[in-house]
């Protein structure tokens, strides 16, 4: 394993062979009998003791999350307890039947039953946010679960996988370490009856592909291109800070933050200019180290790609990078935070999702022209709109054609509500009632009169 913010090995991670992985999803499905019959309440007492053990072990898990991925130990730190957090309120849902008829003519119900074994495949970039909900959403429901962390970041899923072998019965929870070729084994087999991915397009449309062979149930978190949307009524020192946080947290490193910034031209020089103020003052370094906002990318392969996309950016006609562009003269995967003006569509930068430390900062004077341009996209995860005019900034986040529309506000959904992606962007929802049912089959009850 290598620490993105040195470039150096510093740990070694076990490689799942086909034979262990077979043994898993055996053991997934034997303990599924015992499992899937105890209650809800059973279960979320047992994923409730693993949420306290979480905590109680949060600045080993911290520590290491900092090392393999390279975020701030602060932002390591609350990620972990944003992973509690999701369990502990994913736990706390009710799931009931729900009666459809109940008159002289019948009774009917619907009611919800778990699917068997879960596979889940997490990405790197906040890999136990992005577990937790995967991991809690199938348990409480009474499937159990076979998980694999990407190959980046699997030493801190590995040691949540340590924790919750003293607190839940073998075979409910099983992580496995590997490649691409494990996910494969994983889509393919016909004993894991779902697949929860989070993780690019085109790697999400393979998922897809291979599961439908044995008509495995799928939810999809993919990438994401939001579009954010200033008007020109806003003062830019009161939302400078706000946006640029939403755009470069965790270094531009997460789906569903600002990739696309549309402002108006009233504003569009201010804005800019406290943009790059912003990018020019933040701390940018190793993760352990003391008052650092910023690390690095994750790994060689996506800090390659970024640079790419910066070296085309600067060869297209009238950009202007007003902050940053240059890696940084230091070991590891550091790019500088970089503010990008004069720039259109039809760009790398713009059009695909740089997954960086990158914002191109686009001009409009029409918010109709903003809104179909923000929609042009073959993602869908989110967007927002900042104004002073909230019931506009309504009106127009309603006609993005995303999952989640803000309004003076980007980043970050609540456990408790549905979160999703629409066109290339993702199939189904995660958390929420929404989420925990997509973990369960509907079936209909129907009872005759009397009953």
């Amino acid at each position: 394993m290598v620490n993105p913010a040195t470039g150096e090995v510093f740990a070694q991670c076990p490689d799942a062979s086909r034979a262990q992985f077979e043994q898993a999803v055996d053991a997934a499905r034997h303990a599924y009998v015992n499992w899937s019959r105890m209650s809800f309440e059973e279960r979320r007492r047992m994923l409730a003791r693993l949420a306290d053990a979480m905590e109680a072990r949060l600045e080993e898990m911290a520590t290491l999350l900092t090392l393999e991925q390279g975020k701030p130990i602060a932002a390591a730190r609350a990620e972990i307890e944003r992973g509690i957090g999701i369990i502990r309120h994913l736990i706390t849902i009710v799931i009931e039947p729900e009666v459809l008829r109940n008159d002289s003519g019948g009774r009917v119900e619907l009611r919800y039953k778990s699917l068997g074994v879960v596979g889940g495949i997490a990405p790197w970039n906040v890999p136990i946010v992005l577990a937790a909900p995967k991991l809690a959403s199938a348990l409480y429901t009474g499937n159990t679960m076979v998980l694999k962390p990407s190959p980046y970041t699997p030493l801190t899923t590995l040691l949540l996988g340590e924790i919750a072998c003293d607190i839940l019965p073998p075979g409910v929870l099983n992580i496995l370490a590997g490649g691409n070729e494990l996910g494969q084994w994983m889509t393919e087999h016909p004993g894991i009856d779902k697949i929860t991915f989070t993780g690019s397009i085109a790697t999400g449309k393979k998922v897809m592909a291979s599961a439908a062979a044995n008509m495995k149930r799928v939810t999809l978190e993919l990438g994401g291109n939001d579009a954010a949307i200033v008007l020109g009524d806003v003062e830019p020192k009161e939302i400078a800070r706000r946006i640029f946080q939403a755009a470069f947290a965790n270094s531009g490193q997460v789906c569903q933050a600002i990739k696309r910034l549309y402002v108006h031209d009233d504003v569009y020089e201010a804005l800019l200019t406290k943009l790059a103020t912003i990018a020019r003052q933040v701390k940018v370094g190793d993760g352990l180290d003391e008052g650092v906002d910023y690390g690095p990318i994750q790994n060689r392969t996506q800090y390659e790609r970024v640079l790419e996309i910066l070296d085309d950016t600067a060869r297209q006609p009238g950009v202007r990078i007003l902050a940053g562009g240059h890696v940084m003269d230091r070991p590891g995967y550091f790019i500088e935070p970089t503010i990008v003006a004069g720039i259109g569509e039809g760009t790398r930068l713009v059009d695909e999702e740089p997954f960086g430390p990158v914002l191109p900062v686009l001009r409009f004077s029409d918010i109709d022209d903003a809104v179909t341009r923000a929609n042009d996209s073959r993602f869908g995860l989110g967007g927002s709109v900042w104004t002073k005019d909230l019931a506009m900034g309504a009106d127009i986040a309603a006609r993005l054609e995303t999952g989640v529309a803000w309004v003076n506000h980007h980043l970050g959904v609540s456990a408790e509500y549905p979160f999703g992606g629409v066109k290339e962007s993702g199939v189904g929802r995660a958390n929420g009632v929404m989420g925990l049912k997509r973990n369960m089959e509907p079936q209909l009850i129907v009872l005759p009169a009397g009953s």
